[in-house]
């Protein structure tokens, strides 16, 4: 029963933390900006680390604070670059970036002794520790319900995103796919965009210490390439993107319980293995959509041939 709960809190703790990426990250695929997930995920260690190093605090609203001023600079510097530099946004975004993720990480090293984060909870997290830290106890007719501080966090980041697409859906969906429309119509494309790129800031930052950024990345970019491969319209896209993260999130952690022992290993992490799953959902799409496959493109090839 003991390892059922812990085990069920895990699967939820990843759940939780690839849909509330995977929401977002249609937005950015349909914009090109996917790379920009990757950039934000990694700027807003700086954030992390001087948000402390000013005020000497832990408290989740100091630390989502200054995730969110660095995800919001971060693409805004990348926007300045690329516009008064005449560079790449790709190139752009890699500059930001590798320079902020240094800082971070500089930072981080600076106050490892009082803060709970180190390189290494960034980039793999502790997904398998998430059950242990308990914040919330219920009692249940004899039965103690306790729900880890994890679950709590990236729950209410998930209410948050959900919210936000479902309030601005139809204007993110004019930005996503013509933003000079969205222009000459009135609507604050550029609120959006920063109100966007905050999100991502503070989702990254929620999931850091459970999933690590590794898992951030992967879930803000390939369940939607995944999803974009099998439908088109974007409330279809959407949804297919949330079931291949919660089930890339499921499929992760049994195969972190089951494949080490196949190639004699004692473990592996989990959050690495839920990130190969969305990858290996991908390839799946890759090959096998109805439209895009290759499998279909093989078969359309072979008929016109003939």
């Amino acid at each position: 029963m003991i390892w059922y709960a812990i085990d069920s809190w895990i699967v939820v703790t990843g759940i939780f933390a690839a849909v509330a990426c995977a929401l977002l990250g249609n937005f950015l695929l349909l914009q090109r900006m996917s790379l920009m997930g990757d950039a934000i995920s990694h700027a807003v260690l700086p954030g992390l680390a001087i948000a402390y190093l000013l005020t000497h605090a832990r408290a989740s609203v100091v630390m989502f604070a200054g995730a969110a001023v660095a995800g919001l600079l971060t693409a805004l510097l990348t926007d300045t670059i690329s516009r008064l530099g005449k560079v790449d946004r790709g190139a752009s975004m890699g500059i930001v970036f590798t320079t902020f993720f240094a800082l971070g990480l500089l930072l981080i090293v600076q106050a490892a002794d009082h803060v709970d984060l180190d390189p290494g909870c960034v980039l793999y997290g502790a997904i398998e520790l998430t059950p242990l830290d308990v914040a919330w106890q219920v009692d249940l007719g004899g039965f103690l319900w306790e729900v880890p501080r994890a679950v709590l966090v990236l729950g209410g980041t998930l209410c948050l995103n959900i919210g936000f697409v479902i309030i601005f859906f139809k204007e993110l969906r004019l930005v996503a796919f013509d933003p000079e429309l969205a222009r000459t119509q009135g609507l604050p494309v550029a609120a959006l965009h920063r109100g966007l790129m905050a999100l991502v800031a503070v989702t990254a930052v929620a999931a850091f210490e459970a999933v690590g950024s590794i898992l951030v990345i992967a879930m803000l970019i390939v369940p939607p390439a995944g999803a974009f491969l099998l439908v088109r319209r974007l409330p279809a896209m959407i949804l297919v993107s949330v079931l291949l993260a919660a089930f890339s999130a499921v499929l992760g952690h049994a195969g972190a319980l089951v494949v080490p022992g196949w190639l004699g290993f004692t473990s592996t992490s989990t959050s690495g293995m839920m990130a190969v799953a969305a990858g290996f959902l991908f390839l799946l799409a890759l090959l096998f959509s109805p439209s895009n496959g290759l499998l279909a493109n093989w078969l359309h090839n072979r008929e016109g041939n003939r």
